[in-house]
């Protein structure tokens, strides 16, 4: 085996790779967001990776890696583990080119991922109760199959194929300064640090981790920093950076960013109300970055990669509906009164002549802090903003029944 520290990436074979995909992946727009650019007061540039065909910038490295392959090894076909947009990339353009494709995928994999994945013509085995599980069981499947194994990130040519998004932003944005890039396992980091600069020197390269899972910034400030737990960042969601991706990225990389989790959701929401578009949790994290770090980017001209836009439809509810509550637009207020006939249509009125929306009401007269004569219920109305709810509240404690939000 080489050693990891002893492998490069250089542009010529970013270029190289940008050539084998050209026309079998999308070439994604790069465009100004003038209403992102007011709100983080940077100058944002967005690379729309979530249109690729599996919604993921996965499909660059794979192809790059399948194209690789000698006629012997496409026969024999390849296996690699994932529980995501690599499998999902890999099975597509495995299907497209007659590869036969193998995917790992842990216990407790969603149906709808597992599904997609079969759907382009990968055979799925559950196995694992973790990625690190399920990439043994690949390991030994190779093994025992002759399979090609193909990582999903710690590997030359799957680096090279992520790079070529580096090459596409700065030939629509020449003028970008800054690059906030996602780290899972590193091989995006890698791929687009070492090409972009290459062609431009002098543009900085930030990583974005998930404060839960940060692998790279602990090796590179040589701490014992604990990684787990329930991140809307699943995507980049990785224990250990890889020792390939580490060595190629760490020497072009300025600095990494911790984010937690309310700028993952925020950034999402962003991208969805703002830009019209749906991204996943790690999809949105180079945003996240701006929100959480107004200060590193601000006056600069940053480039933003949504990395994918894979989100289960009930977590992006979820995530639109909490940043509704999070702005006050969404609110539930507890009112305790008299429980006397008219007393919901009077604070009903209060609410509704100053532009409130009830959504829901929920009656409360068995808990014992309300008084035997009284009544307690929750309300949960649609605001326009935190000003908005303010006035309500306020007119409600002028009629004599003082809100507290719940």
């Amino acid at each position: 085996m080489r050693d990891a520290s002893a492998i490069s990436l250089t542009l010529e074979d970013i270029q190289a790779a940008a050539g084998r995909i050209a026309g079998h992946v999308e070439r994604t727009p790069c465009r100004k967001s003038r209403t992102l650019s007011q709100i983080t007061g940077a100058e944002v540039w967005v690379k729309f990776e979530n249109l690729q065909f599996t919604a993921s910038f996965k499909e660059r490295g794979a192809l790059n890696k399948l194209s690789r392959l000698t006629k012997a090894e496409k026969r024999r076909g390849v296996i690699a583990a994932s529980a995501g947009n690599h499998a999902q990339g890999l099975a597509y353009h495995g299907q497209r080119l007659g590869v036969p494709v193998t995917i790992v995928m842990p216990r407790g994999t969603p149906h709808v991922k597992v599904q997609q994945t079969r759907d382009f013509g990968a055979t799925v085995i559950i196995d694992g109760d973790g990625y690190d599980a399920a990439d043994e069981c690949a390991l030994a499947l190779m093994e025992e199959r002759g399979l090609i194994f193909v990582h999903p990130f710690d590997d030359v040519d799957v680096m090279a194929g992520q790079g070529t998004i580096a090459l596409e932003m700065l030939e629509d944005a020449p003028d970008l300064e800054i690059l906030p890039v996602p780290i899972g396992g590193g091989g995006l980091i890698s791929g687009v640090a070492t090409a972009a600069k290459a062609l431009k020197p002098d543009i900085q390269i930030i990583g974005v981790e998930a404060a839960m899972y940060p692998s790279f910034t602990g090796r590179m400030r040589a701490l014992n920093a604990p990684s787990g737990g329930q991140t809307i960042a699943e995507g980049i969601a990785v224990k250990a950076v890889g020792e390939i991706t580490y060595g190629v990225a760490r020497p072009l990389v300025s600095d990494v960013l911790l984010l937690d989790e309310p700028f993952f959701e925020r950034a999402v929401a962003l991208y969805c109300n703002v830009e019209k578009t749906v991204t996943e949790g790690a999809g949105a994290a180079a945003l996240a970055a701006l929100l959480a770090y107004p200060e590193r980017f601000r006056g600069k001209v940053c480039g933003l990669i949504i990395t994918g836009g894979n989100i289960d439809p009930r977590l992006l509810a979820s995530v639109l509906t909490r940043e509704l509550v999070r702005a006050q637009r969404l609110i539930s207020l507890r009112i305790v009164g008299d429980d006397r006939p008219g007393l919901l249509a009077t604070v009903s009125a209060a609410i509704g002549d100053l532009g409130g929306n009830i959504l829901e009401v929920a009656h409360n007269r068995l808990a014992l802090d309300v008084p035997a004569k009284g009544a307690e219920f929750d309300i949960m109305l649609e605001t326009r903003d935190a000003q908005h709810t303010q006035e309500i509240m306020d007119a409600l404690r002028d009629k004599g029944y003082p809100p507290r939000a719940v």
